[in-house]
């Protein structure tokens, strides 16, 4: 689901991805308010726009955003329309951050459960690092 005007895109929502439905929405969401595609102050599609886009129900277009709003991401005008926040960007970045250590923990309990050494692990973290995109 892409809004041409603005250049921001989710990925395609689906039920064999992981995770469930909405919270596909609310990280696809994330991704685009932290890598600044939705700025501060842009408009989000109606909770029926973005469902009969990504072909889900309104429901689940509905509870991934009232989750953003709780997280302060987003925010909602009676009458006028959903938005980004307007430290939107700020927070998704630190939502994005925990997972991130959270991830990180669990990768590296896995690798002291594999046996790894504090310097195999650090060598594997190294050669992941540099073969992420710029």
């Amino acid at each position: 689901m892409s809004d041409k005007k603005s250049g921001w895109m989710l990925p395609p929502i689906s039920p064999a991805a992981a995770g469930p439905l909405y919270q596909q929405i609310v990280d696809g969401l994330k991704r685009e308010v932290s890598e600044g595609r939705l700025a501060a102050g842009a408009g989000l599609p109606s909770f029926r726009q973005l469902a009969e886009d990504l072909m889900v129900s309104v429901i689940t277009v509905k509870r991934a955003y009232e989750e953003l709003e709780q997280e302060g991401i987003i925010y909602r005008r009676q009458g006028v329309g959903t938005f980004v926040a307007e430290h939107g960007d700020d927070r998704s970045r630190a939502v994005k951050i925990e997972r991130a250590r959270e991830l990180l923990q669990g990768g590296i309990r896995e690798a002291n459960e594999a046996g790894l050494s504090r310097s195999e692990l650090n060598e594997l973290f190294r050669q992941l690092n540099e073969r992420r995109p710029s």
